[in-house]
């Protein structure tokens, strides 16, 4: 009785099973055959979120002007104008160092991190990204003014996303 039978399978259609959940991104599938079961689950690497921020950051305010506000102003003075837009943004821009969700105070009855017209210094907590329900305290790379918040507070983000600038 020695089939290589698991469950019914084979091993090489375990096989096959374990490498559709890691293409299809299923997390996890489980089969059972009476008293036999058999559980496959994509083992993923740790989340992005311990990882320390490698970006520039900067600090944040609550409710700063959404990252889609400098194009509505341009449309309304004139569409030839998309240049100065982007000239318009001199200093240090900190970017989302992770995908997931900008807070600019520790919780909700707390005060900001930081807001527009705050002296900040290098290492200076400046916001909160929630990724994976882990909160990363993202520190200032920069010493300077807070110039401009690009998000508001609760916003999702994306990798790379401007969220500050600091002069």
């Amino acid at each position: 009785m020695a089939d290589n039978r698991i469950c019914s399978l084979t091993f090489d259609e375990i096989k096959e099973l374990a490498e559709l959940v890691s293409e299809k991104k299923l997390g996890k599938i489980e089969i059972k055959n009476g008293e036999s079961s058999i559980v496959i689950e994509d083992r993923k690497l740790p989340p992005m979120a311990p990882v320390p921020p490698v970006m520039p950051a900067a600090p944040s305010a609550v409710m700063a002007a959404p990252a889609v506000a400098p194009a509505p102003a341009v449309q309304s003075q004139d569409a030839g104008k998309a240049a100065p837009a982007e000239e318009a943004v001199t200093g240090n821009v900190v970017k989302a160092p992770i995908v997931g969700t900008f807070y600019a105070s520790p919780s909700p009855d707390k005060p900001a991190f930081v807001k527009v017209g705050d002296h900040i210094k290098k290492g200076d907590v400046i916001f909160i990204v929630e990724s994976m329900k882990l909160m990363n305290e993202i520190q200032s790379e920069f010493e300077g003014t807070v110039e401009k918040i690009l998000v508001d507070n609760a916003s999702a983000v994306e990798y790379d996303q401007p969220i500050m600038i600091i002069k």
